[in-house]
């Protein structure tokens, strides 16, 4: 049924193999890992892994057990790490599907280890540092503390420590290199010890093409959203226009008009008629909404593109249709509809809709909805 649907994302798989290759080269001596959690950012998580992996990336990393289960159960062998730590009902699936975990709280960390005692198989492990996001991980005054716990530890393998960056994205880069500064401090804390850490890394998306972590000695560096060919910050694109790598966006969206009628000035259309037609016009409903990634919020200043032309929300976006304004032109039942990407010489992005929706081009892509068939190209 999804294949016959008259809306749909479009997944180009060759854009993806460019922008890895392209990135991996970028970043080189150190290893590329793909971030592929939330489905890949919306892009089919065990669709771009295999072509990730093909392309350059030697690792994967997710948010949640069950993305990395997904993906060894898909036939993927390659390294997955978790990048946080997850309840202790789920240590013991970490362990046995060979997943790389995250830790940074000593009580997980007993716990963790007394579940790879209890299977007696070997665990990887990753220690997070709060350099300075707050988010998660440990502190660096307790950092040495932490890592000594992992590698302490007789069923456990510390095979790395890493940080994130609250602020890579961001022109000015001094609060970036102060987290830089407080992690590569931690490391040395740590190698002064005798304690040897094979994987050290920093970057995402947004470091890794400015080279944030030059110096430190890092070994692999987690890109996502760039993998996806869309800049990490729909206002300035700051990481993306400044370094001009080429990078390719991946997905695009579309559909196929699937009624055209005949509306009269004064008229209004979709929920709540919010806009009333200035004049006589030929509105073409599209068989997707909201429940589909199309923000609500959209109709005010959105367009799509139809026969390479922009076409104005004629209202509401509603829960499974939009109608769009198409003037006095042809248009006819079948017709095909780009809503994110391009067609002639126009092109509507993510990061446009973002720019719209006051948020970024990772929430766009992530909000097209399961129920909008992926077809892969190429």
């Amino acid at each position: 049924m999804n294949a016959q649907r008259w809306a749909w994302a479009e997944i180009d798989l060759g854009a993806l193999r460019h922008n890895v290759a392209t990135l991996a080269t970028h970043i080189g001596p150190q290893q590329l890992w793909a971030v592929v959690k939330a489905d890949a950012y919306g892009h089919g998580a065990i669709e771009c892994a295999r072509v990730a992996l093909q392309s350059g990336a030697q690792g994967l990393c997710v948010a949640l057990v069950q993305e990395g289960i997904a993906l060894r159960q898909a036939g993927i062998n390659a390294p997955i790490l978790i990048m946080s730590e997850q309840p202790a009902e789920q240590h013991r699936d970490i362990i046995q599907y060979g997943l790389i975990a995250t830790l940074y709280n000593e009580a997980t960390i007993a716990q963790f280890a007394r579940t790879a005692n209890e299977l007696e198989i070997m665990a990887s492990v990753h220690v997070k540092v709060d350099s300075g996001m707050h988010r998660v991980g440990a502190q660096p005054d307790n950092t040495v503390r932490v890592v000594s716990l992992v590698a302490d530890s007789q069923w456990l393998t510390l095979d790395g420590m890493f940080t994130h960056l609250a602020t890579a994205d961001v022109a000015d880069t001094q609060f970036a290199q102060q987290q830089v500064s407080a992690f590569a401090r931690a490391i040395e804390q740590v190698r002064a010890l005798g304690i040897e850490v094979r994987h050290v890394h920093i970057s995402n998306s947004a470091s890794a093409i400015r080279r944030l972590d030059a110096g430190v000695g890092c070994t692999m560096e987690r890109v996502g959203i760039a993998l996806y060919g869309i800049p990490g910050d729909a206002r300035s694109d700051s990481f993306g226009a400044t370094h001009q790598l080429d990078l390719r966006p991946v997905m695009s969206v579309h559909a196929r008009v699937s009624h055209v009628q005949r509306v009269s000035a004064g008229q209004g259309v979709s929920y709540g008629l919010k806009r009333p037609l200035e004049h006589d016009a030929t509105v073409a409903t599209l068989p997707l909404g909201y429940a589909d990634g199309v923000p609500r919020g959209l109709w005010e200043s959105g367009s799509v593109l139809i026969g390479g032309i922009r076409r104005a929300f004629a209202g509401v976006v509603t829960m499974d249709q939009v109608m769009v304004n198409c003037a006095d032109d042809a248009v006819h039942i079948g017709d095909e509809v780009v809503l994110i990407g391009a067609q002639g010489s126009e092109v509507v992005t993510a990061n446009e809709w973002a720019n719209k929706m006051g948020t970024i081009g990772y929430e766009i892509v992530c909000a097209i909805s399961a129920r909008m068939p992926r077809n892969y190209i190429n």
